[in-house]
């Protein structure tokens, strides 16, 4: 039986005597059980996410631009707050590597992004445009010109829907792209625990819900450390 329905009940055994008004208070005030569902989202395939943020038009500065916002989000998995608050104060060279430095994510834990030197690349094509310092995106106008002082996180969410109609994948949203990039992080062979520093998460529960991933029993990590007795 659902919560509402037993307070209904509760109300109406009151209403009849049947229960008293305190307990029947009592009753009303209790909570429903904290729902444990995880909401998966999409994931793309790494085939996928490379034809995606390759889709917008290289010739073109909206489409360098786009690209360059597509790139970072699947290689670094940077939310869409994040992204537009980028500036060209974040980009520095840490151990002889291009990272995106001092990044103010969700309730204001701060970390480092390691940049990919393809997606350095990428982002070093869209800034010929002439932008030298503030904020790394800009609003391209139709005349094919950068202006004003940064994007907002609608831009962003235009950009990823745009592309991924064309891809044809349904549903997509930006942060489907910060998923897409923890999961490929783990194909690819990265620790849990780098990808958890990576994407910026407190608890490693949390990343293990952006993965779709739990643990596995049958050929469980521990079966071949390393340490087993020789056969």
């Amino acid at each position: 039986m659902r919560l509402a329905a037993v307070r209904r009940l509760a109300y109406e055994a009151a209403d009849s005597g049947l229960l008293s008004p305190e307990l029947a208070a009592g009753i009303r005030r209790v909570k429903g059980a904290k729902k444990l569902g995880i909401r998966l989202g999409n994931w793309l395939m790494a085939e996928e996410a490379r034809a995606l943020w390759q889709l917008p038009d290289a010739e073109s500065l909206k489409g360098k631009r786009d690209r360059a916002l597509l790139a970072i989000l699947l290689s670094c998995g940077l939310r869409r707050r994040e992204l537009t608050e980028l500036s060209f104060d974040h980009l520095q060279r840490r151990e002889d590597r291009w990272v995106i430095v001092d990044l103010v994510g969700k309730a204001g834990h701060i970390r480092t992004v390691p940049l990919p030197d393809w997606v350095k690349q990428v982002i070093d094509e869209w800034i010929t445009a002439g932008i030298t310092s503030g904020r790394l995106f800009r609003c391209v106008c139709r005349a094919g010109t950068a202006w004003g002082d940064g994007v907002t996180e609608k831009v962003v969410w235009h950009v990823v829907k745009q592309y991924a109609a064309k891809l044809g994948v349904a549903k997509l949203a930006p942060h489907d792209l910060r998923r897409s990039c923890a999961r490929l992080c783990h194909v690819a062979g990265g620790e849990l625990e780098q990808i958890q520093f990576l994407l910026g998460h407190v608890s490693v529960q949390t990343t293990e819900k952006y993965l779709g991933c739990k643990q596995r029993f049958r050929g469980a990590v521990n079966d071949q450390i390393g340490i087993e007795p020789s056969p």
